[in-house]
């Protein structure tokens, strides 16, 4: 394409659409109906220079008439409580549906692999005397120890508010460093499982580990598949920069990359639920299969809101994504 006759052919509607754009008086029918139409061959203009000879001087001044154009045809939307209504029903919940594939794997793996470097300082004292000096590591993991201290050594609510700030910290890392190709995400959730495996491991070489997983599993239930989910997010972003699919790289990171940031939002609330609990019902007098229970009920009653609330909303064709109105208008792209 000649790009000084395709300029010459079209720039006359592009200073008009400008000059309609910046018009201070309201538009009649007839400059409504021309603005339309010349936000569409624009659009088709900008698509057309960007797939065959991109000028970045061009493509910058079409980009911007087109984003204004856009913003006057369709309008602005304010979020309401309906937003928020929507997305806790069906964005998120089917968000986290869709990711099923990813982080139920990750899952699996990461407990795997959490329980063997559990078994495997269990079963080498010299792994465990590398970890810390025996007086300090019998004071970790006697009755009393800093494992089960650690969990009533500060107010319940300040505790559980420093709980959710790391966990949702985590939990964001992962699904944003998902765009570097993987690699972060893996190495965090190698670092949380390794922390974990390292208390199964001290607490079972002390024969407590019925005690370990007795303040764990109340809050880490929730806590962990919340960070199972970030992570197999993540990856899954990271994969579509390497996979799109039948879709532009462009257009599968940017309805990923909303849906993994729309998750984040929804994640922090799990997190805080299971915060919640790490503050108030672990360190509780309750007995342990109370605690547990509760353990056990808070994850089933967010499985079955992304098993019945997400799995209905994706096969209703909930993305994940934000509205179609709150979306960039998808271009046309030259073969």
């Amino acid at each position: 394409m000649d790009l000084d006759v395709f300029v010459t052919a079209h720039h006359a509607e592009w200073d008009r659409l400008d000059r309609l754009l910046g018009r201070s008086r309201r538009l009649n029918g007839t400059e409504i109906d021309e603005l339309v139409t010349l936000y569409q061959r624009t659009a088709t203009h900008l698509s057309l220079l960007q797939s065959t000879t991109p000028d970045p001087v061009l493509v910058a001044r079409l980009t911007q008439l087109v984003a204004r154009a856009r913003s006057t045809v369709t309008g602005t939307r304010r979020a309401s409580w309906r937003d928020a209504a929507r997305f806790l029903t069906h964005g998120f919940p089917a968000a986290v549906y869709r990711s099923r594939r990813w982080w139920i794997p990750t899952a699996l793996l990461s407990i795997a692999v959490a329980a063997a470097i559990g078994w495997w300082i269990a079963a080498h004292p010299e792994v465990q005397a590398s970890i810390g000096a025996p007086a300090d590591l019998r004071e970790m993991t006697r009755p009393g120890g800093q494992y089960e201290t650690y969990y009533s050594s500060h107010p319940a609510a300040s505790f559980a508010a420093q709980v959710w700030t790391n966990n949702a910290q985590a939990a964001a890392m992962c699904l944003v460093l998902g765009a570097f190709l993987c690699v972060p995400v893996l190495w965090i959730l190698f670092l949380n499982m390794l922390n974990l495996g390292v208390g199964i491991g001290l607490m079972s070489s002390a024969g407590r580990l019925d005690t370990f997983l007795g303040l764990v599993a109340p809050h880490g239930l929730l806590e962990l598949t919340a960070v199972f989910v970030a992570a197999g997010t993540g990856l899954r972003l990271g994969w579509t920069l390497i996979d799109p699919g039948p879709r532009t790289r462009r257009a599968a990171v940017a309805e990923e990359g909303r849906a993994a940031l729309g998750m984040a939002l929804g994640l922090a609330l799990v997190l805080f639920v299971s915060g919640l609990i790490e503050g108030f019902v672990t360190p509780s007098g309750l007995p342990t299969w109370a605690r547990i229970t509760i353990g056990v009920v808070a994850e089933l009653a967010f499985l079955v809101y992304v098993y019945v609330c997400g799995g209905r909303a994706a096969r209703s064709g909930e993305q994940g994504d934000v509205e179609l109105a709150d979306r960039s208008a998808g271009l046309p792209t030259a073969a």
